[in-house]
């Protein structure tokens, strides 16, 4: 399977939600069973209240930092955010995203872009986020083909049994 052949899009465009930096994974739920009504309320009250499936999670730098509980990607990915994009992130936090499908993008510059609430476009596959009304353009090195790919898939799961021949099955 090359890249581009099947699988989700990887351009966005949506409502951004703004965040700072070091923002730890105990901010998008302290009880993960039932926390896509809590999501970074502690942060942002308005969010797990007013977010739409589409819109677009930014963040400075060490973006979901503290515990590598996979849940907290799941708890964001459960809001129906169409993707993160961040000044950086924990690599831990990073990879959960990558794995579960969730398109995460590390973009230095991203934060100066952006002010909540803007609409913003993401382009996983070019690394490139635009800021339409302001014609800010950030540009970044994008995931590599094999990560595009898994997210492509919607993670690792649906990736390693889309390509059996990898894995000699």
């Amino acid at each position: 399977m090359a890249a581009h052949d099947v699988g989700q899009a990887l351009t966005f465009r949506g409502k951004c939600w703004k965040f700072g930096d070091n923002v730890p994974t105990d901010e998008m739920g302290e009880f993960f069973a039932q926390e896509v009504g809590n999501v970074l309320a502690g942060l942002n009250p308005r969010f797990p209240v007013e977010v739409k499936p589409g819109d677009i999670v930014v963040g400075g730098h060490s973006f979901g930092q503290s515990s590598g509980r996979a849940l907290a990607a799941k708890v964001l990915r459960a809001t129906g955010i169409s993707c993160i994009v961040v000044e950086s992130a924990a690599r831990t936090f990073w990879r959960n995203c990558i794995e579960i499908g969730l398109p995460i993008l590390e973009c230095p510059g991203v934060s100066k872009l952006v002010e909540d609430g803007d609409e913003i476009v993401v382009d996983i596959e070019q690394g490139v986020v635009l800021n339409p009304a302001t014609g800010a353009v950030a540009r970044t090195e994008p995931p590599d083909d094999f990560l595009r790919d898994m997210l492509r898939a919607g993670g690792l799961i649906p990736f390693v049994r889309a390509r059996p021949e990898l894995w000699g099955a």
